[in-house]
């Protein structure tokens, strides 16, 4: 449950502008995909892959750090992570488990045999879009249990795309394509909340300091 005192409390903080863009930017969220990148190692890309998360409207972004431990790279996200939500993983098991139990349909994107073309794709089932390593791609485990196979049509000699760049036209695409739908695909009431309440926090300076002042002088 969303404390709207405090929400209003810290949104008087803020100037109308950037309160009347949270607005803006939360009209255009979605849930309805999400991204999960397996184990890439190049940490700029996955800080790449958040970024285009954050500039078509995905609003969470699923990292399976299993072999390769890393940090965001703060400097390519230029500010996103303060935006998109992180859900963190040390196993593909954990991965796959926690977006089903959402009611996501998994989607590896990779040349498949059973593959469909990027401009084919379904966008009416929530789903959740996959993006493997630089070099090996996704996982057998995540290819054996995906629902289906995504991929980007190629007229060159080179066969892939570095994995920020398949990131962002699969997300460009696929999420142009959903806000010209009739699909509900936006973000709930309560979402939009928290979501309001989050970006608040994340704009003040010395959070902390402040919601210990508030929640000493406003007890629950």
């Amino acid at each position: 449950m969303i404390d709207l005192d405090y929400l209003t409390f810290l949104e008087n903080i803020l100037t109308e502008n950037r309160k009347a863009n949270f607005l803006k930017v939360l009209e255009n969220r979605t849930k309805h995909f999400t991204v999960a990148v397996e184990d890439v190692y190049q940490m700029h890309n996955t800080s790449a892959v958040m970024r285009s998360c954050e500039v078509f409207g995905i609003q969470e972004l699923n990292v399976i750090e299993q072999r390769f431990g890393k940090r965001i790279d703060k400097e390519i996200a230029l500010g996103a992570q303060k935006w998109v939500d992180i859900n963190r993983f040390d196993s593909v098991s954990g991965c796959l488990s926690d977006l089903r139990s959402k009611g996501y349909q998994i989607i590896a994107t990779t040349p498949h045999e059973k593959d469909c073309m990027l401009e084919d794709f379904d966008i009416t089932k929530p789903s959740a879009l996959f993006f493997g390593t630089e070099k090996e791609g996704l996982s057998q485990e995540i290819m054996d249990n995906a629902d289906g196979f995504l991929k980007i049509p190629m007229v060159g000699f080179t066969e892939s795309l570095n994995i920020s760049v398949s990131a962002a036209i699969i997300i460009q695409s696929l999420t142009n394509r959903l806000r010209r739908s009739d699909i509900n695909w936006k973000l709930t009431e309560e979402e939009i909340l928290a979501k309001r309440l989050d970006w608040a926090k994340n704009s003040i300076r010395d959070i902390k300091r402040i919601e210990a002042r508030y929640y000493q002088d406003n007890p629950r």
